[in-house]
């Protein structure tokens, strides 16, 4: 596991499990290409990166980048998505896993799941819930690449 964030709480988990773990800038892709490549990756997951990958990622793994998003895509792509949501008064959102490609969260849908935004939700309430379907989704959407 790449991490952007020196003491993200991925980093812990991956720790506690035993899993290879390693801090880079994101933006030396240089540097996480060569490492993906050296570990012998078969599928690069981004979650929770919040950058935007370059073509040096995407050409070095074609077809094997995909994203978890916390939105319904093709609705709010980019950042601050489960507060649009809100405020544009949407009745559900949810989360998506999709392909990276060179378009801002534009690639081929893989899975989504719905997340019913409640009449007393707050951003942190509804965050929450996205996150816990997040933990069920991307795992699922692995599993339907095998």
């Amino acid at each position: 596991m790449i991490h952007n964030k020196k003491d993200c709480g991925a980093r812990k988990r991956a720790a506690k499990f035993g899993i290879p773990h390693c801090y880079i800038k994101s933006e030396n892709e240089f540097e996480i290409v060569s490492l993906l490549q050296a570990w012998d990756v078969d599928l690069v997951i981004l979650a929770g990166w919040m950058r935007i990958v370059t073509n040096k990622l995407l050409d070095a793994f074609p077809d094997k980048v995909i994203n978890l998003h916390p939105s319904l895509l093709p609705k709010y792509k980019g950042l601050n998505v489960i507060e649009r949501a809100m405020e544009a008064g949407e009745t559900e959102t949810g989360c998506t896993v999709h392909f990276v490609n060179e378009n801002l969260d534009d690639g081929p849908i893989i899975l989504q799941r719905r997340v019913p935004i409640e009449p007393d939700d707050t951003l942190k309430t509804l965050t929450r819930r996205i996150q816990l379907m997040e933990y069920a989704i991307l795992p699922a959407a692995v599993d339907c690449l095998r």
